[in-house]
């Protein structure tokens, strides 16, 4: 064991862990004042439940067997089998145990992000089968392919930190539960608290190192370059999206600012540890522009994602993938076994990014939507037009956030 390493990944998963706070708060402070709790608990109750999933049978059906298929078996189920002395046998640097807590995070914040885009709308019984459904059917499947030697690895996928499986899986699978939900009958006057976005990006934008730095999963000179390129796009897309808003909009908005950044950060997610410092801030002016063109667009055709999870994690997710495929090079990483289209590798393995996250878009996509739909036969996923009136965190939770003046 490398207790440097084992150290530093320790802290990392300490890291993504805060990023599903973060994340309440982030959405909590964009809803309206009735709503707040609603939202938040949505992340929150992930972090108790998903842990009771991974633990039992999530873990080993990531990473246990299923040599390249689509899933894993149930072999390591309860953690079975394992002991404290093992070592993760990627790199036989850290515990198995980090590494089993350290991805669990991920599954933690991976269906969290989706809850924005149907805000105010979703009854909580709904919402807690949509939680399990979603992680068996779509989650657990995607890691094993993507990071536990399934199917998509043999492909030659990559995906440093999850620009497929963790954003634009979600992303795609939020602007298939608006398309479900519909729009909302009682209009919100936008963000509540915009100091609680802010604390919120700053959550998330902070975790984001353990994110991105701790998937190379030890400390070497790839964590190093990962932990400067968030930073490096994120402020990149962060002074581009605050760019255009100021020239479209007349006034340099701080949502605007932050948004900016937490779609830098998903778009770099997948690249962090594949391209170079200079590739990324070319990611994040790209991931500004793109992001913020795709929430004007949606705006347009008035969908109602209402925090805008389609566009910033979906878009992200999907153009950080193929941006992958453009610029990832093996002179930063041997494990790029195909340079990327501007690196001299051709258009191969750009393609292999490209069709993969059409694909997995696709799929969750039409998943969620006819999931959605056998939710609704089980219980209904819809709050009544009294209940939003009334607001979900006094009809739903019998609780409120602020007392009324």
């Amino acid at each position: 064991m490398d207790t440097s390493s084992t150290g530093f990944m320790l802290v990392a998963t300490s890291l993504v862990m805060l990023m599903t706070p973060g994340l309440a708060f982030f959405y909590g402070g964009l809803v309206g004042r009735k709503n707040v709790l609603t939202i938040m608990i949505q992340s929150f109750v992930s972090l108790g439940w998903t842990t009771v999933l991974w633990f039992t049978v999530g873990f080993s059906l990531c990473f246990c067997g299923g040599e390249g298929g689509i899933i894993g078996n149930l072999d390591i189920a309860f953690l079975a089998g394992t002991t404290l002395n093992d070592l993760y046998t990627g790199n036989n640097s850290i515990p198995l145990y980090v590494f089993v807590v350290y991805q669990m995070m991920f599954a933690i914040i991976t269906p969290a992000l989706i809850t924005a885009a149907f805000a105010n709308r979703v009854r909580f019984p709904a919402y807690m089968l949509f939680l399990t459904l979603w992680l068996f059917f779509v989650y657990f499947p995607l890691v094993h392919m993507v990071w536990g030697g399934g199917l998509l690895a043999d492909f030659g996928v990559l995906d440093f930190a999850g620009g497929i499986v963790v954003h634009a899986s979600a992303g795609m699978a939020a602007l298939a539960s608006v398309f479900y939900v519909g729009k909302r009958k009682v209009a919100e006057r936008g963000p509540h608290r915009i100091p609680l976005v802010a604390l919120g990006t700053g959550l998330l934008w902070f975790g984001w190192y353990g994110f991105n730095a701790g998937s190379e999963l030890q400390v070497d000179n790839i964590t190093a370059l990962a932990f400067l390129i968030t930073d490096v796009a994120a402020s990149f897309a962060a002074m581009t999206w605050l760019t255009l808003a100021w020239i479209s909009e007349r006034k340099p908005k701080f949502v605007g600012l932050l948004t900016g950044a937490v779609a830098g950060l998903a778009t770099i997610t997948p690249a962090a540890g594949f391209v170079t410092t200079g590739n990324a801030a070319i990611i994040g002016i790209a991931s500004g522009i793109i992001c913020y063109y795709a929430v004007a667009m949606k705006n347009k055709l008035n969908w109602d994602d209402a925090l805008d999870v389609w566009g910033v994690h979906g878009v992200g997710g999907i153009i950080g993938a193929m941006m992958l495929g453009i610029f990832a090079t093996n002179a930063v990483n041997p494990m790029v076994t195909t340079n990327g289209l501007f690196a001299g590798g051709g258009i191969s393995f750009f393609m292999t990014e490209t069709i993969a996250v059409i694909v997995v878009g696709i799929y969750c996509f039409v998943f969620t939507y006819v999931m959605l739909k056998v939710i609704n036969m089980i219980t209904p996923v819809k709050v009544t037009a009294q209940e939003e009136e009334t607001g979900l965190d006094d009809s739903l939770h019998g609780e409120i956030a602020y007392e009324e003046l």
